[in-house]
């Protein structure tokens, strides 16, 4: 396929990524800047101390590390299309994002550790006798690690935006 095909496929006649365009459109559709400003979660986020005057460290990081950048701006075409699967999933995850944001960070990364404790206590706990009870001390351990880490990383950023 030469260049100019491909790039048919990618860009409509005035230049628009067609696959950006059509994920606005699906935002339009769904109403999903609507939904977030009816569930509460700006005000939420506010009142939590999130502003954007808080995302300027984070601004000025990528500022100082243009390595970012670019590492953003590889990704774009493999993220691309998961984008349409989070605009589906936003508006049910909207009221539990305006619950979330008031919990303090601290409590987050503790919900994060006390997984892992919890997926240690499993390990040491259950006998090492049966495949059943391997699968499940392996289940334990893949159920906590994922929700361990996004704990700690979300505390963390919580935390940072917060100050």
């Amino acid at each position: 396929m030469s260049t100019r095909a491909a790039l048919a496929d990618e860009v409509d006649s005035i230049g628009n990524n067609v696959a950006v365009k059509n994920l606005l459109s699906m935002v339009e559709e769904k109403q999903l800047l609507t939904k977030v400003a009816e569930s509460g979660l700006l005000s939420k986020a506010q009142q939590a101390g999130v502003s954007l005057s808080s995302l300027e460290p984070f601004l000025s990081l990528a500022s100082q590390n243009p390595d970012i950048l670019i590492l953003v701006e590889a990704s774009g075409p493999e993220l691309l299309p998961l984008l349409p699967k989070i605009v589906d999933l936003a508006p049910g995850a909207l009221p539990l994002l305006a619950s979330a944001i008031s919990i303090p960070a601290p409590l987050i990364g503790a919900a994060g550790l006390g997984a892992l404790a919890a997926a240690g206590y499993a390990v040491v706990s259950i006998p090492d006798d049966s495949v059943t009870n391997i699968a499940i001390q392996t289940a334990a351990v893949g159920l906590a690690l994922p929700l361990a880490a996004a704990s700690l990383v979300g505390s963390s950023i919580l935390g940072k935006l917060t100050r």
